[in-house]
């Protein structure tokens, strides 16, 4: 299992991101796919076409949020969590994925990096 932190600049207010993150509407405008996303502690989510699928753990409006994702029939919780800090640009979001299986690390640094922020920036700007 491996961990992955990165820094993105989205040219948005952390409302903004945070709204764009946790509302099923704005996650279908700026991905381009049909998602199922509440901000309710404990429910489930999809994004991409079920490319993306888990459970909501823990929200702070337009703060943070901490999600599980699920890995196939992986026993062990892969945990992200996205904090959002104020940046001149706009939002500094802080993200941190744990425990992601090896064999999927590089396509989940894929998927972060050139699909999830490239699209959530490109909606910004």
């Amino acid at each position: 299992m491996k961990d992955f932190k990165k820094y993105y600049i989205v040219p948005a207010s952390p409302e903004e991101v945070y709204l764009a993150l946790t509302t099923a509407t704005t996650i279908h405008l700026w991905s381009g796919e049909p998602a199922v996303m509440s901000s309710e502690p404990g429910t489930e989510f999809s994004m991409w076409d079920g490319s993306i699928v888990g459970k909501n753990l823990e929200f702070e409006k337009n703060r943070k949020i901490i999600q599980q994702w699920y890995f196939g029939e992986q026993e062990t919780a892969s945990i992200v969590s996205l904090i959002f800090h104020d940046h001149k640009k706009g939002t500094s979001v802080e993200l941190k994925h744990t425990n992601i299986p090896d064999d999927d690390y590089e396509d989940v640094i894929e998927g972060w990096n050139e699909s999830y922020f490239a699209a959530l920036i490109e909606f910004y700007q």
